[in-house]
């Protein structure tokens, strides 16, 4: 089993609504969902191009997939993740905006957010002592010799190259999209998603997500409020 710790917006959130559709999955619920029609695209095209992201669900990731450290149970994960989460307030992000990652697209902040970059920080550092050591396995297929020397250094440290200073927030929409297909991905993602991305986006919650085992989907287990109790009510 592994677990991940991710932002991701409530189940009944437009975007969060529109992403599930898109990737043809709902990670709150675990259901298949019916695909968008979208002019510019076939069903087949987009289920084949989202097989990926489909299996993570939408989310941006803050803690990469780890399994548990021995000696450490779910509930003492549990309630470590509510206590953390009350130490950090609400805030918004930049506004989201279309982006390609290589050959991927994903909706990432159009600027920097330093209470971004400060709570997903914080979270990898938190919750390491959770995590198991990487096997020979992972860290085989972590493809080192692709990675920069700071992304090598993540990796061994932090079980994950792209933590810390290597850290970019992104909600991925797509796998690896053919050269040929980019401008027609670009185009209808854009359509799709522009009338989700004018409302601000609040980061009010941490997310856990769960692996029930080797391949399996990601499941929202829980969602774990930002901020303390009293300063939750006031809002």
């Amino acid at each position: 089993m592994r677990y991940a710790i991710n932002f991701t917006p409530p189940a009944s959130d437009p975007l969060t609504i529109a992403a599930s559709q898109w990737l043809g999955r709902n990670a709150f619920s675990g259901e298949a969902m019916e695909s968008p029609a979208i002019r510019g695209l076939d069903l087949h095209e987009i289920a084949f191009n989202t097989a990926v992201p489909r299996r993570y669900g939408f989310h941006g990731t803050l803690k990469p997939p780890f399994r548990l450290a021995d000696g450490i149970a779910e509930p003492l994960l549990l309630r470590n993740l509510m206590h953390f989460a009350g130490q950090y307030e609400r805030f918004c992000l930049p506004r989201l905006e279309l982006a390609r990652l290589s050959n991927r697209f994903a909706l990432m902040p159009s600027e920097p957010s330093e209470p971004l970059h400060h709570l997903a920080s914080a979270v990898v550092q938190h919750f390491d002592a959770f995590r198991a050591p990487l096997s020979d396995a992972e860290l085989e297929r972590a493809d080192t010799g692709h990675l920069s020397a700071s992304q090598f250094a993540n990796l061994h440290r932090w079980g994950h190259p792209h933590v810390m200073d290597e850290f970019r927030f992104h909600m991925t929409l797509t796998g690896a999209v053919a050269p040929q297909w980019n401008d027609r991905f670009e185009e209808v993602l854009r359509r799709y998603f522009e009338p989700h991305l004018d409302r601000p986006l609040e980061v009010a919650n941490l997310a856990l997500f769960v692996e029930t085992e080797p391949g399996a989907p990601f499941l929202v287990h829980s969602l774990h409020p930002l901020g303390s109790v009293a300063s939750r009510r006031i809002a």
